[in-house]
């Protein structure tokens, strides 16, 4: 299986107040072709600034980022993203907002089979109408999911999109992203600050350290799914990577927290 992303000694600075503030340093990861990799991190170690360089939005200080083979400059229509905020357009149905994903090469009935295609995939035949407003905060996500989708990029990334939810939703949306991924089979890269949540859907784990960030440790997750996040073999994972959260010196043991 081949990697359709290749991320090379990557490096991010930002330049605050007259002082460069180190937010990255020497990120090596690579993702292959239908992989579902999770990232966990404490908050400022720059989990999400990676995304937005591996998507284009920001530029990094130093490195390479190859998707399928070609250095990444700028957005393209090979790597989407989906947000935290669902990000909808107010005035446009649900309909309308997962349209704007598709390119807008695509056109007559061959646009409106991939637009019903998706509107299906994320369950939302009976909400074509409704606005954003008329939506629960899942089903915004569903519609943020599936205009990401609509474009089918080679890669999908998700920057903590469940992280407003309350804590049922969130559960049914990890099923809904895992129900897509094995149906799509597309590569996703999440970041996620919940342990639990980066463990059922991964396939491997990337842990990060404090700021500057770099990878401390990869763990894959070999557990067959559907995941049952009561079972020794989770508890065992869960607690590999709360140990390397609290291995610095004042740290709590993390038999504390859990």
């Amino acid at each position: 299986m081949k990697d359709i992303l290749e991320i090379s000694h990557i490096e991010k600075d930002y330049r605050i107040d007259k002082k460069n503030v180190a937010v990255l340093r020497d990120i090596n990861l690579r993702v292959r072709d239908g992989e579902f990799v999770s990232i966990v991190g404490a908050s400022g170690c720059g989990k999400s600034t990676l995304l937005k360089i591996i998507v284009g939005l920001e530029t990094a200080s130093g490195g390479e980022v190859l998707l399928d083979g070609r250095p990444v400059r700028e957005p393209s229509a090979e790597c989407g993203i989906v947000f935290q905020e669902p990000r909808l357009f107010p005035w446009s149905n649900v309909r309308q907002n997962i349209d704007f994903g598709i390119p807008e090469t695509i056109g007559g009935m061959e646009r409106k089979k991939r637009l019903d295609a998706y509107v299906c995939l994320v369950g939302l035949e009976a909400f074509v109408a409704a606005k954003p407003n008329q939506l629960s905060g899942g089903m915004q996500q569903r519609v943020s999911i599936a205009r990401a989708l609509a474009g089918e990029p080679e890669l999908l990334l998700l920057d903590e999109p469940f992280g407003a939810l309350d804590a049922l939703t969130r559960i049914q949306m990890q099923q809904e992203i895992l129900r897509i991924w094995e149906s799509e089979k597309r590569t996703m890269v999440l970041v996620t600050h919940d342990i639990d949540e980066a463990i059922y859907l991964g396939d491997r784990v990337i842990v990060m350290s404090r700021r500057p960030g770099t990878i401390k440790r990869t763990i894959p997750i070999e557990a067959p799914r559907p995941r049952d996040r009561n079972s020794d073999s989770f508890s065992r994972i869960r607690r590999e990577i709360f140990q390397e959260f609290f291995d610095e010196p004042g740290q709590k043991n993390p038999e504390y927290y859990l």
